[in-house]
């Protein structure tokens, strides 16, 4: 057992793991493999990083809780990667840039590295985190036969959850679609690890649990009534999460039997 978090031997994850950075979520999407939480096998509990293995629709999949923010998901990813995992989806929530609504879906084809740790991988040298393509297309047409809007297109990764706005409605005015915490890094392992060779596949599929409305777009001052963002109540995100990930879980099954 090389690995110091993830306590866990080659063989107990699956090829292909979904991330979710809530350990509750981790359980609840292992529930919705196939029989239930009791026909899973829990493969890590060491500090909080739940991790379960079973099947969807027979296709063996693992998910396995990063936390929050670019540092612990680097460390659950790294070590998911010596454990031989190829395959990697991270499910989770995004704030987007007034165009998309709360309860839509963003398949992020790229990530800007606005992190410490997207500096530190990129040698402090611009860096283009991107997914793979197959991983898009699965995840894109799982949401899509699901009923729900679906964007693809960048994203940002960044830092900062709390802090001041403006400088972060930037890049909505560059065209990118929401801001999150973990999909550059996870990029950017990935595309490290192709470039040795390796057959390492990311993507990431996000909820908008928040829309973030730029005062310098009258068409957003308009809709937001003036208020810097708007989130609904949790009951309604964690519902609206439900359906991503329901998406992620059939594109799971579908690149595994790829």
């Amino acid at each position: 057992m090389p690995q110091i978090h993830l306590h866990a031997e080659p063989g107990d994850y699956a090829p292909t793991v979904i991330l979710p950075g809530d350990p509750i979520r981790a359980t609840k999407i292992a529930a919705r493999f196939d029989g239930g939480l009791e026909n899973t096998r829990q493969v890590n509990a060491n500090r909080g990083l739940v991790g379960y293995t079973g099947t969807v629709q027979g296709v063996p999949v693992s998910v396995q809780v990063t936390m929050m923010g670019s540092p612990t998901t680097g460390i659950v990813v790294e070590e998911l990667l010596m454990l031989g995992v190829t395959t990697l989806i991270r499910v989770g929530t995004t704030g987007a840039f007034g165009k998309a609504q709360i309860g839509d879906v963003i398949v992020a084809m790229a990530s800007v590295g606005w992190t410490g740790h997207a500096n530190v991988i990129g040698a402090g040298e611009p860096t283009a985190p991107t997914a793979d393509l197959d991983v898009v297309l699965a995840l894109r047409d799982a949401a899509r036969a699901t009923g729900l809007t679906t964007h693809v297109g960048p994203i940002v990764t960044g830092d900062v959850f709390y802090g001041d706005p403006k400088p972060v409605y930037r890049w909505g005015r560059r065209g990118y679609l929401s801001v999150e915490m973990e999909t550059a890094t996870l990029y950017l392992l990935a595309m490290r690890e192709r470039a040795k060779g390796r057959p390492i596949r990311a993507g990431s599929i996000l909820t908008v649990s928040d829309v973030l409305f730029d005062p310098d777009d009258p068409d957003a001052a308009e809709r937001s009534g003036g208020k810097a963002f708007y989130r609904p109540p949790e009951d309604e995100v964690n519902r609206r999460v439900d359906l991503t990930i329901g998406a992620a879980l059939a594109a799971a099954a579908a690149l595994g039997r790829g």
